[in-house]
């Protein structure tokens, strides 16, 4: 049986290039170290999954390669490259022994790259610790340090480094990435159901990784819509389609029984309504051409939102977007959620049916 490896790891950028979604950072440590003008401290901050810890990684691997002449080098300097994961080595011990190495020139390359992950774990003394090392590092050392809560960082450790503020991914980005590795791997995939796993992951790619791999082994080969509903219990555009439609119409029944159905495949309340609102804020920014390019939608619904908005008064979605969103602070509270959202559905068809009643009555006078 052939060894399986996570997309995380297989498609691990090695190097700038291959890095998705930081160009900023990407281009300005790529100059840097062929400018010989890269600090020896730096902290990468951010959210996880981002590309914080491949970069160090990268700049650990190409520092020395560009010292040595050949940039493109495929020369293995991970004898120069340490890595400390700080949340299980924080103590003032780990990091005295990690400035007693740091004395020790390398023996291939011109320098020694450490890379602290979690750096924020670390302790107050250990941080103390470190402080003289960072301040007036020897000559052959770089320090990078990587933390996804950067408020937590000694403000003399912050002084002391060149601070890098990675972003969350793109969904675009991530819907891109994905869909090449799907053609990579022969996986026949929908466009609205990797834009779902990238809206899914948060901006972080790893998740949006982890979350590709687990679907496609659940699908063998054929990633759609039906895998993301039964696998994540994930709603499609479609259903909160209908539900337009049924409000729209003040089909109440309708309303009531299409969310019974939900309920019974094990979808949650809250999520729903959290789409809905989603769903009402999508058809808002449709309705003008300045502002379809903030619409979160597959490319393939983008045109449906734009025709559908153009059915919807403004004053409407506005209020209903308010109404969910104080139906949806109530819903955890409640003892009754089911009728929570019952009841911000009936609500809805009715300020729909009111404001045409409204604009019925304003047109016959």
């Amino acid at each position: 049986m052939e060894h399986f490896v996570v997309s995380a790891l297989k498609y691990r950028p090695k190097a700038f290039d291959e890095v998705v979604g930081q160009e900023a950072i990407t281009h300005t440590l790529e100059n840097a170290i062929r400018s010989n003008q890269l600090a020896q401290a730096l902290l990468f901050c951010g959210p996880r999954g981002v590309g914080k810890t491949t970069c160090a990684r990268i700049v650990a691997r190409q520092v020395n390669a560009f010292e040595q002449k050949e940039p493109e080098a495929t020369s293995d300097y991970s004898f120069n490259i340490f890595e400390l994961d700080a949340a299980s080595n924080n103590s003032v011990d780990d990091i005295r022994a990690l400035t007693d190495q740091v004395r020790i020139p390398p023996q291939v390359g011109s320098y020694k790259v450490y890379i602290i992950d979690e750096v924020h774990m670390l302790s107050t003394a250990a941080f103390n610790a470190f402080l003289k090392t960072l301040e007036e590092p020897p000559k052959h050392a770089i320090f990078i340090l990587a933390t996804t809560e950067k408020h937590k960082i000694l403000p003399t450790i912050l002084s002391r480094c060149q601070v890098y503020d990675f972003k969350r991914i793109s969904i675009s980005d991530t819907v891109n990435h994905l869909n090449q590795i799907a053609i990579d791997q022969g996986v026949k995939a929908e466009e609205q159901a990797l834009y779902h796993i990238a809206k899914k992951s948060d901006g972080a790619l790893r998740d949006a990784l982890s979350l590709f791999d687990r679907l496609v082994s659940f699908s063998r080969g054929t990633l759609s819509m039906e895998v993301l509903s039964e696998q994540l219990n994930v709603l499609d555009q479609e259903t909160f389609f209908a539900f337009t439609d049924y409000i729209k119409e003040s089909n109440t029944s309708a309303l009531l029984l299409h969310f019974d159905q939900l309920l019974q495949k094990g979808y949650d309340g809250l999520h729903f309504l959290q789409g809905l609102s989603a769903h009402f804020r999508d058809l808002l920014v449709a309705q003008s051409s300045d502002t379809a390019k903030l619409l979160n939608a597959a490319t393939v619904f983008k045109e449906r939102y734009a025709q559908e908005a153009q059915t919807l008064e403004k004053n409407f979605l506005l209020a209903a977007i308010e109404l969910i969103g104080t139906h949806s602070l109530s819903y955890k509270s409640s003892e009754n959620q089911r009728l929570v959202v019952e009841l911000c559905l009936l609500q809805l068809a009715s300020l729909e049916e009111g404001l045409s009643k409204k604009k019925a009555l304003f047109n016959h006078a």
